[in-house]
């Protein structure tokens, strides 16, 4: 096997298809169902940040008076420039001595020679997902109510801030008092916090009908006394522990909500090290429907290296870039995922977020 009929068997399409096929099984992101992908081209992203209020009666009129011309209310245009991401792996000279050997497709180590690439690019692939996700986590649930995005690695720092001025911190974010915090079972009011965070959402025009937290923050609803009571109250039964769906029907019922979502996902930073995309002692109170956009710029590889017979590209989930370029000296296979992405949070006045603990 030479190294065109090779490149042919791992080529981007290939790769392409191949993870496409496998994330398709899996269960998505949350933040891929609150922020569908689109994609622009360029790097500026422009969106209206907070455009819904409550409505505003009429002003008052005389018959054949001109009419009070009406404001805009709530508007603000917000303009960013979008990061960058990329990263890539080898197949270097010795990998295709290795792969020099394989003469058919029937050879034993075929089939783990390409699954070694594929599973390259599919940590790849996977990473590039890992990126807007945590950018999104950030934004729902914000640490100290500080909302905006921050990641730093390999000499790059990205720093967003969602809410200069802190005009969303002061008006949607809740810190519980030290002495009525969820860890606290006898005191706790998970109820009247919840109520009053929609309350905050309610101001804005929304409706909140989503909670979503990580399982630490929810295992806290099982100890707290206001809920058993609660749950004894409507069934009669009193229970030393209630089980997540007594607590769900509980919480749905009393605060009006649709839904949830406890939400434990983790991924790897750059250094290694594991983290939950959710903290812990945060709950966030969302509208239904979508919140905002990941938008997805047109990268380098697209834009310049697509069709241009310099390299081999193919674009998945909307702008993710897979690009394969062979080095002559030394011989190298070369593998890139690339990105260009941020969210909008057009919504952001319709979300409320509580520091439980």
């Amino acid at each position: 096997m030479n190294l065109i009929e090779f490149r042919k068997l791992v080529s981007p399409k290939v790769i392409a298809a191949n993870w496409t096929e496998a994330i398709s099984n899996q269960i998505p992101y949350l933040g891929e169902t609150l922020f569908p992908s689109k994609q622009k081209a360029g790097l500026d992203l422009k969106w209206i940040k907070g455009a819904k209020g409550l409505p505003v009666s009429l002003m008052p009129s005389a018959f054949d008076a001109k009419a009070t011309f009406r404001s805009r209310e709530g508007f603000k245009f917000t303009e960013t420039e979008m990061p960058f991401f990329r990263e890539g792996f080898k197949i270097k000279e010795k990998d295709r001595q290795e792969i020099l050997r394989i003469r058919e497709a029937n050879d034993p180590y075929m089939n783990d020679a390409l699954n070694r690439v594929f599973d390259d690019a599919a940590n790849l692939l996977d990473g590039a997902l890992v990126v807007p996700e945590r950018m999104i986590m950030q934004l729902l649930f914000p640490e100290n109510g500080d909302a905006g995005i921050t990641i730093e690695a390999n000499g790059v720092s990205y720093v967003y801030d969602y809410d200069p001025g802190d005009t969303w911190k002061t008006s949607n974010y809740m810190e519980i008092s030290s002495s009525y915090t969820w860890d606290k079972p006898e005191a706790a009011d998970p109820l009247g916090d919840v109520q009053r965070a929609q309350d905050k959402i309610k101001a804005q025009g929304g409706v909140g009908t989503i909670l979503a937290m990580n399982n630490n923050t929810f295992k806290l609803f099982r100890a707290i006394k206001q809920i058993k009571d609660l749950f004894l109250t409507i069934n009669g039964q009193a229970l030393g522990v209630l089980t997540d769906p007594q607590i769900v029907s509980v919480l749905k019922s009393t605060l009006q909500l649709d839904g949830i979502v406890v939400y434990d996902k983790q991924y790897k930073d750059e250094d290694g090290v594991t983290h939950s995309f959710v903290p812990d002692g945060y709950v966030a109170v969302l509208p239904a429907g979508p919140l905002g956009n990941t938008w997805r710029g047109t990268t380098p590889e697209e834009a310049d290296l697509m069709g241009s017979g310099q390299a081999d590209v193919a674009v998945v989930n909307q702008g993710i870039a897979i690009t394969q370029i062979v080095d002559a000296h030394p011989v190298n296979i070369n593998t890139f995922a690339s990105e260009i992405v941020l969210p909008s949070f057009e919504r952001m006045n319709e979300v409320a977020v509580i520091k439980v603990k």
